[in-house]
């Protein structure tokens, strides 16, 4: 006898991840909108609308919440973002999974509390605020003309010491290369853009690494 079990479920034992958030139920499209953002300037990833933080189904109704994350999707960010719904029924309660595509015209940005637009990323389970340097990289991303792009000495400054001591912030960065942060700011989206370098922005303050799949010699 074949067992077929809801993909619901199959869902929710995965738990919360880089790719997937649960919401007990939405009551601010604002705060809804943080989470689509930070999924389409990411990998992408899915809400289950309806699931509590411990896998617990709690349900929806489906119409309100529907409306809540269409708002948040059109109206509290920028540029809009485009989602797919599918109904899940289980236990006699309804929960919606919000699936976002990641974006090819990031940034996207959500509208907060104080009504300032602010991008964030997605980082295992948790929506984190974009700095400058990633915000500057992603718009390289949609520039049509490409990247011109000079290794100079400032830029071999900043990989012997990414080679030397693993990772380097901002103000490190300036000092060494004696630049000012604007200067430090454009050349590490470069970097970050040509996949040469990866951002940690869950430490404070953001560090830079070498990426260890590039190939430092695509740059010679």
């Amino acid at each position: 006898m074949k067992v077929i079990i809801n993909p619901l479920f199959q869902l929710i034992a995965q738990g919360e991840h880089q790719q997937q958030d649960f919401k007990y139920c939405i009551n601010d499209s604002r705060k809804i909108a943080k989470s689509l953002v930070a999924f389409a300037n990411s990998q992408g990833g899915r809400l289950l609308v309806g699931v509590k933080d411990n896998g617990k189904i709690a349900g929806v109704r489906s119409e309100e919440e529907y409306y809540m994350v269409e708002a948040a999707a059109k109206i509290y960010s920028n540029p809009a973002i485009d989602f797919e719904v599918q109904q899940w029924d289980a236990e006699g309660k309804t929960v919606l999974e919000i699936y976002i595509h990641p974006s090819k015209n990031r940034p996207h940005y959500a509208e907060n509390d104080e009504r300032k637009w602010v991008a964030y990323i997605r980082k295992d389970d948790e929506n984190i605020v974009a700095n400058r340097v990633l915000l500057k990289a992603w718009k390289l991303e949609r520039n049509k003309n490409g990247l011109f792009f000079k290794y100079n000495d400032t830029r071999k400054i900043l990989v012997k010491y990414l080679e030397e001591n693993q990772e380097i912030t901002l103000s490190k960065f300036c000092k060494i290369a004696q630049i000012n942060r604007i200067v430090a700011e454009n050349i590490l989206a470069e970097f970050l853009n040509l996949k040469c370098i990866a951002i940690e922005l869950h430490k404070t303050p953001v560090v830079y690494t070498l990426n260890a799949t590039f190939d430092l010699k695509r740059l010679s």
